[in-house]
């Protein structure tokens, strides 16, 4: 069982990795803007902003998560941080299950760690972006731990999770799954008789593109299983050739699906497997260098099918030092590491595949950096847009667009059971002709959550924000960072043109502002009144629908009949802000 781990600084060698990334061909690069807490487990949200957890600096998590939002010219290196609502109160958990559902929501489930002690605690939660707040959820019938469980999302969009995180005697049952109704959020549990052939702790699942799950396992020697979601049942598929569990720390590396449909399987080892998809056959893999392992850690999809791996060293458990290879297929390949990772062990890491085709990484301190890699994707590997409106309107929602492969060749990125942050789901991407804005609409109700779906033809609905840049326009479907080819469109709409009026009256000891914007056309707006007595004591009203009325009044404090003041009034359009002080009249 591996500990939180404290957040520790090394400005010296911090220095020195960084001049090492930037001299080679892939490059680590550290965020502009630090992120206002250490951080954990990332997620994307389908609107192209990550969500990420904050972090203590004693190495256990808190309940609150940030959200990086890239910049208009479409840069997460230079995106801006905000604050998202904390979890339910009682649920701050580490190592847990955790997923993006097609409907867009995020959901997590169980905790290694909970409120600052280890609980394997059953507590989970449901996230709306739309209304940014969180939800309870009830656990699965009896099922009183559920830990740092693995999950996944099916290809029908059934998140499913297994039970229980923690090969402990507080368990039973410990090779039944939960599948979640994301609707009732209410759980049907796949018990007695599903095949499995040992206890779900600390194996980690991959989706394949047929649409069954892969699991190496963990407590059973070499073995490997698949889950076929339409039957509920597990079928074993023979040795790994290869031990790939570290049975000292009882840890097990990731697997990723590569795009030619190969799943690329690290072990808690130095050995490193390979499943071909097509004929269900394993053959052994590279050995990992300087008899590294990942005894928990990330690994992540490049855009060119190689595969991004952090390992470090197996004695004792989770020691400190991790180092970073491609796998192209064949070949192990040393690349350079982050600033921190000298003093990082494996478990720490997490990745997480961006729209743009880099690698997020995290590692529970401020230190937020991104891995760009090399190479590139083939053409066949790109998602296709066969429909979807020539003319699309700002503030517009549920529009359809249909095409193929729009949820990417693979997961994405992958650890284990302690974290899962896949992004098998599209998202949808406008870049204006004329400005080269870049925006990210939000897409929901994707009709697979599959991969490697190939020729046939999927859809999701995708809502446009009021504020998008009009004209001329450039829109692709991208699925783990490889963009499909732009389909032209237009945005349409006026362009927003608003008038404001302002009064600002005193009487007795009431002083009151008010201001009306009248708008014509669409885009965002916003409008602040404020009245000051004195130029002290301000109170402000604001609102953002056109057309509204703000109004907001001040009382005075003292014997006077009279009050002295003024009122100062903000309105925003079209990106411009405009500012205007007005005195009191009787």
């Amino acid at each position: 069982m591996k500990l939180p781990r404290p957040v520790e600084t090394r400005l010296v060698l911090f220095i020195l990795l960084a001049l090492c990334a930037s001299a080679a061909a892939q490059t680590w690069t550290t965020l502009t803007n630090t992120p206002p807490a250490p951080l954990g487990t990332a997620l994307l949200l389908t609107d192209g902003t990550v969500m990420a957890q904050g972090m203590q600096t004693s190495g256990y998590a808190s309940g609150t998560w940030y959200r990086l939002t890239p910049t208009t010219a479409g840069s997460y290196i230079a995106g801006t941080w905000s604050t998202l609502a904390t979890m339910p109160s009682g649920y701050s958990p580490l190592y847990y299950a955790s997923a993006v559902l097609a409907d867009g929501r995020v959901v997590t489930v169980g905790g290694e760690y909970n409120n600052n002690a280890e609980q394997e605690t059953n507590l989970g939660a449901i996230y709306n972006p739309a209304t940014n707040a969180w939800t309870s959820i009830t656990p699965p019938s009896g099922w009183t731990h559920i830990g740092d469980a693995a999950s996944v999302v099916l290809p029908n969009g059934t998140f499913m999770i297994g039970n229980c995180g923690v090969a402990g005697t507080e368990c039973t049952n410990q090779t039944y799954q939960a599948q979640l109704n994301e609707s009732t959020l209410t759980w049907t549990i796949i018990g007695s008789g599903n095949g499995k052939a040992d206890q779900n702790s600390e194996e980690g699942w991959e989706l394949l593109p047929n649409g069954d799950v892969l699991v190496v396992d963990v407590w059973d020697g070499t073995n490997s299983e698949l889950f076929n979601y339409t039957t509920g049942k597990w079928t074993s598929i023979g040795s790994t050739v290869v031990k790939l569990p570290n049975t000292t720390c009882d840890e097990i590396g990731p697997a990723v699906l590569r795009p030619e449909g190969s799943v690329f399987a690290v072990g808690g080892t130095s050995a490193t497997a390979v499943y071909t998809t097509s004929t269900g056959v394993w053959t052994s893999g590279p050995t990992v260098p300087s008899s590294y392992g990942v005894e928990d850690g990330p690994a992540a999809i490049l855009p060119d099918g190689n595969v991004l791996i952090d390992v470090g060293p197996q004695s004792p458990c989770y020691s400190n030092g991790s180092h970073f290879y491609e796998f192209n297929g064949t070949t192990l390949t040393a690349v350079a590491g982050t600033s921190r990772a000298a003093d990082d062990p494996t478990y720490v890491g997490r990745m997480l595949v961006l729209p743009t085709g880099q690698v997020l990484f995290t590692d529970g301190s401020t230190t937020a950096q991104i891995y760009t890699a090399s190479g590139t994707y083939q053409a066949a590997w790109q998602p296709t847009i066969t429909s979807v409106a020539s003319t699309l309107t700002p503030g517009s929602t549920n529009n359809v667009i249909d095409g193929t492969q729009f949820n990417g060749l693979s997961q994405g990125a992958a650890y284990g059971d302690d974290a899962q942050m896949a992004t098998n789901y599209p998202l949808v991407r406008i870049t204006n002709n004329a400005g080269g804005a870049i925006t990210y609409c939000k897409t929901h109700n994707h009709s697979t959550m599959g991969v490697a779906t190939g020729s046939a033809v999927v859809s999701t609905e995708f809502d446009i924000p009021a504020a998008i840049p009009t004209g001329a326009s450039e829109l692709v479907v991208v699925a783990n960072g490889i963009p499909s080819k732009a389909a032209a469109v237009t945005i349409s709409g006026t362009t927003l043109t608003c008038t404001p009026t302002t009064s600002c009256t005193s009487g007795g000891f009431n002083l009151d502002a008010q201001i009306t914007l009248t708008c014509n056309g669409s885009g965002s707006i916003g409008v602040t009144a404020a009245a000051c007595i004195n130029d002290q004591s301000c109170v402000n009203s604001s609102d953002n629908t056109v057309g509204s009325t703000v109004s907001t009044s001040a009382n005075a404090s003292g014997p006077y009949e009279e009050v002295g003041g003024s009122c100062n009034f903000t309105w925003t359009y079209n990106g411009q802000t405009f500012v205007k002080r007005r005195p009191a009249k009787p």
